[in-house]
């Protein structure tokens, strides 16, 4: 089959591979000038299956306005609102029952857990290396800290994932470099879960793609989607005035991000979709001679404020943060602030951070939580869209479910609850 991808992302980069490991003759449509640009650009690099939930959970939107006056707060709103940004908080709200929290999180543990396998398996077929390193520690700083998470363990455990809680001494035994003045009660241990450079994978996974054939157009606005038997991609060059080209495939993915409403609405297919924003600072580690590398050994998580400290290589990110609203050019001096605090709450003095680079990025979210993979409800178009701020965790298992139906084989893991019809409820 000749298929389309629109859009080369994360998601973008593993779908296209995949469909061309099929065989299928793949040709991948990019505004920018190369993958992973956008969201995939500096994401905290977790693949942690048993912290991929909805933020559609009970009592989240009680916790969302509690914080809103916090200097540090995980969650944010800001001016201006996106368009139909408040029928989206009025369907998030309905989403967090327990009942669907539950289900949407073991929708999203199922797909998460196939593509931690899937990631595992192209690593080692292809042997990829992208600074990725195991195990996965979240911090607990007080007792009460400790007392909010045993919801979360109890849920851990339900779903079969390998952790262990321990305490402050041997935490600091996995991470030496935690700062021992930084009080620390307890941590949770996973030591299956890693931290891997989500950029550098899809320029990896780009390059055993084209190897398989697939063919990326960088810098090439897609304009519009026509389905049907013979679908069509209407596309030209960014910056040029020429008229648009119409290509034929037999099957189109759309994986555009926030890219994807503008050209589904036209044909009917209305997506809850709006952008989440998260943000990132990366900085080099600093080199002391005689002295171990500082810094995190693989990744942690501050529980309390819901950010990342992550190894990348020779280098440190810090992430976290959700900010409804806002323009993705305008970054939020209280959200780097945090991501500063938490880096020297935990390992102070690591980085060198006259070389820091910022990175907000627009993370595409339903309302429910999970993606929509699969059928768009017109002739010829699929879907992979809407995994938020988990796409890195989900992409290799949504690419590859996704081809296996293309290709009209048995899905590789249950899709239940993963399909366009249940936003249309």
């Amino acid at each position: 089959m000749r298929i389309a991808v629109i859009g080369a992302g994360i998601i973008g980069v593993t779908t296209a591979y995949e469909l061309a490991a099929d065989g299928h003759e793949v040709t991948v449509f990019e505004r920018r000038s190369s993958v992973a640009e956008e969201t995939s650009f500096a994401n905290a690099g977790l693949v942690a299956p048993g912290y991929v939930t909805p933020w559609a959970a009970p009592g989240m939107p009680a916790k969302v306005f509690k914080h809103l006056l916090s200097r540090h707060a995980p969650v944010r709103l800001a001016r201006p609102m996106a368009r139909g940004q408040l029928r989206w908080m009025w369907r998030w709200w309905r989403a967090c029952s327990a009942a669907s929290f539950q289900a949407n999180r073991q929708r999203m543990h199922r797909l998460a857990r196939y593509s931690q396998q899937r990631l595992a398996a192209l690593t080692h077929d292809l042997r990829l290396d992208y600074e990725q390193s195991s195990g996965y520690l979240v911090l607990l700083r007080s007792q009460q800290d400790l007392v909010l998470a045993r919801t979360s363990l109890k849920l851990l455990a339900e779903l079969g994932v390998s952790f262990h809680l321990i305490d402050a001494a041997k935490a600091r035994l996995l991470e030496p470099g935690l700062n021992p003045q930084t009080p620390l009660h307890a941590a949770v241990h996973l030591p299956n879960d890693s931290v891997g450079n989500c950029r550098q994978f899809a320029h990896l996974l780009r390059g055993e793609a084209q190897r398989l054939g697939a063919d990326f157009r960088f810098q090439h606005q897609v304009l519009g989607l026509r389905g049907g038997s013979v679908p069509i991609v209407q596309h030209r060059a960014v910056d040029s005035d020429a008229a648009a080209t119409e290509d034929r495939f037999d099957a189109i993915v759309v994986c555009a991000a926030m890219g994807a409403p503008a050209l589904l609405s036209p044909l009917g297919c209305r997506l809850p979709l709006v952008p989440v924003h998260g943000y990132s600072i990366t900085a080099p580690l600093r080199q002391i001679d005689g002295h171990p590398t500082p810094g995190p050994r693989s990744a942690v998580m501050d529980e309390h404020y819901k950010v990342a400290i992550s190894r990348m290589g020779q280098r440190v990110r810090v992430a976290g943060s959700a900010e409804l609203g806002g323009r993705l050019d305008r970054h939020s001096a209280p959200a780097l602030q945090t991501l500063y605090k938490l880096l020297d709450d935990w390992f102070p003095g690591c980085a060198q951070l006259s070389q820091v680079q910022a990175w907000k990025g627009a993370r595409p979210m339903l309302p429910d939580g999970p993606p929509v993979l699969g059928r768009s409800g017109t002739d010829g178009i699929w879907l992979n869209l809407g995994h938020g701020s988990s796409g890195w965790a989900l992409s290799c298992g949504s690419a590859r479910a996704l081809a296996d139906v293309i290709g009209g084989r048995p899905a590789p893991i249950d899709l239940e609850g993963l399909g366009i019809e249940r936003l249309k409820r």
